[in-house]
């Protein structure tokens, strides 16, 4: 495939954006038409203007502040503080995530999908997060062709995974199949060798790619082992398959309609702006140069709790147990608004509702709800789900004790996996791991582009905002 790469204005043959220009250049005559060089190429050619970017917006608002943090805020979790940058997303309160700019349903309209397929791939999600544009098919097929280049696992890592207890959390089976992958990272064998600093995005887009094209495969055999007693339902076969398809054989699926939903569900978990658990432990582990895998395994730790990527599970439980206590009598709006307040009189929260930044219905849960309208109308359970999306925000909002009411994506995606057959609720995590490893080593390949530093904010004691305060009263 032919690479094209568009001369940026600006960008001279001096300094450090001429070189990547020039990288850029080389990378193409000398590699080919492989997926990696067009990628890196495409990437390479839009550093030195990010970099620019950010060097003005430091010049000219360095001293200007975003916003402030209060007392509440520092006990409280650093809700809406803002205090870092991160590229790959954006949050919107009212609109929702935007990938680069671009909304969920514009994501579905425009990336590359699989041939047959309803659903962008997440590896052309992976491409619009790294370089900001919309790739081609062509660019796409190439980029896949190289991760299935990558994609073989080493037998040290299967012999790692094949030791433990299958009784183990299939999450942390997971972070201990990803530090295995470890003794393959680039970036740590050239930082040992002494390789310069602009070169260490170069290295960390290798460790994320190599990452990616493994981690479905460690996913898929914590699966079977610890559900199915067996090694993989079938061998790897990502020549010839997308990462979703290839990911849902290997665990034993082999419908067209669940492949859909993989697509779907890698690319709408991916990235959700870098201030929840699981980006900002990436983030932050990474920003000590801890190569890619040793940054997600730790993500993956962050992810696992049950504030965070245990939700759709606990929804799932609940969605359960109201369909138990319905028994015999009919589902209705009536009903389910009986049981709704009987949860929130008991002292529990209704799971799958609100959010910490959104104050309107998750765009996450509208795609998964228009692909069960699509795939599974007729599912009691989506039928539940439907009926709760008409009553509970009615209830949230007579009850008032929530900012939104509405449901996140957490409130769908159990639902959506339990109809296909994927009913093992402590593995629903993992699949949340796989897609969320794409987003934040996109974001971890451009804070080595951008140079960012080493994080290490400022810590204070509840006495020293005691006397901080009262002195100065």
């Amino acid at each position: 495939m032919a690479t094209i790469v568009r001369s940026g204005a600006g960008v001279g043959r001096s300094g450090t954006r001429g070189v990547l220009a020039w990288r850029a250049r080389r990378w193409i005559s000398t590699s080919g038409s492989d997926g990696v060089s067009d990628l890196k190429a495409t990437l390479a050619e839009k550093l030195p203007a990010m970099q620019a970017e950010v060097k003005d917006v430091r010049e000219k608002y360095g001293d200007r502040k975003l916003g402030e943090c209060t007392v509440t805020q520092a006990y409280g979790g650093m809700r809406s503080v803002k205090c870092m940058t991160y590229e790959t997303s954006l949050l919107d309160s009212e609109e929702g995530i935007r990938f680069r700019g671009y909304s969920i349903p514009e994501c579905q309209k425009l990336l590359p999908s699989a041939k047959g397929g309803t659903e962008p791939l997440p590896e052309s999600l992976f491409w619009l997060l790294l370089t900001g544009e919309i790739p081609t098919a062509g660019q796409i097929d190439a980029l896949r062709a190289d991760l299935a280049s990558r994609s073989k696992v080493p037998a040290g890592a299967i012999a790692a995974i094949d030791a433990l207890p299958t009784s183990l959390h299939p999450m942390s089976q997971l972070s201990i199949g990803l530090l295995a992958l470890q003794q393959d990272s680039v970036m740590a064998r050239e930082y040992a060798k002494g390789t310069v600093k602009a070169k260490y995005w170069e290295h960390t887009l290798e460790d994320a790619l190599n990452l990616m094209a493994r981690m479905p495969e460690i996913a898929a055999r914590i699966y079977c082992r610890t559900f199915k007693n067996c090694k993989l339902a079938a061998p790897s076969d990502m020549q010839n398959l997308d990462i979703s398809a290839n990911y849902a054989r290997m665990m034993g699926f082999e419908s067209p309609d669940f492949d859909n939903l993989m697509r779907l569900y890698l690319t709408i978990h991916s990235d959700h702006e870098g201030g929840n658990v699981s980006a900002h432990t990436v983030r932050l582990v990474g920003s000590a140069l801890s190569d890619a895998y040793y940054s997600v395994a730790a993500g993956m730790c962050g992810l696992a709790g049950p504030l965070h990527g245990l939700a759709n599970q606990e929804v799932l439980n609940w969605l359960l147990e109201l369909r138990a206590k319905l028994g015999e009598r009919e589902m209705s709006k009536q009903s389910l608004t009986e049981l709704c307040w009987e949860t929130l009189k008991s002292g529990k929260v209704i799971p799958g509702f609100g959010h910490a930044v959104l104050r309107k219905t998750d765009p996450r849960y509208m795609c998964q709800r228009e692909f069960a309208l699509k795939y599974l109308p007729n599912d009691d359970m989506f039928k539940l789900v439907s009926l709760l999306y008409e009553v509970v925000p009615a209830v949230l909002t007579e009850q008032g004790k929530v900012k939104n009411p509405w449901p996140n994506v957490d409130a769908h995606s159990g639902v959506l996996l339990q109809y296909y057959g994927l009913t093992e609720q402590s593995y629903y995590t993992v699949l949340f791991g796989v897609s969320r490893a794409m987003g934040t080593c996109a974001s971890l390949v451009l804070d080595r582009a951008l140079m960012l530093p080493l994080e290490r904010p400022k810590s204070v004691t509840t006495g020293w905002i005691k006397n901080h305060f009262e002195s100065s009263s």
